[in-house]
């Protein structure tokens, strides 16, 4: 779960990627897919990966530095869907498309890899 915004996206700017941001909630199947089949062997590998919780109270420090809840982060971002994939790069700006809602496991692969590539691309 995200606490710090900030620190996690100079984390992964210091791996030379993007900070990826799954948007997800409770029950919901599809996000529990992508975070198993996808998400979770690119975290092992060294990708920076955090997840908001849609639903959630919990506090996290935004890209500007202040605390907000990850339920206001989902309002602000303007993210309705779940799971939601956002790609951050430097300044707190996106830096690829959003990946968004299920999409066919046999080309969730491919449009994870690309919209990397165009994070890597835009550092």
């Amino acid at each position: 779960m995200a606490r710090s915004l900030p620190d996690e996206l100079a984390r992964a700017i210091q791996h030379k990627q993007a900070l990826v941001v799954m948007v997800s909630q409770d029950g919901c199947v599809f996000c529990r897919q992508a975070r198993q089949s996808h998400l979770l062997p690119m975290h092992r590998a060294g990708t920076v990966i955090v997840q908001v919780d849609m639903r959630s109270a919990q506090t996290v420090l935004d890209f500007a530095g202040q605390t907000t809840t990850h339920a206001q982060l989902t309002r602000a971002w303007k993210v309705s869907v779940t799971p939601t994939l956002l790609f951050w790069g430097p300044g707190g700006k996106e830096v690829a498309e959003r990946m968004q809602g299920a999409y066919l496991p046999d080309f969730y692969g491919a449009y994870l890899d690309e919209r990397m590539a165009q994070g890597r691309k835009a550092l």
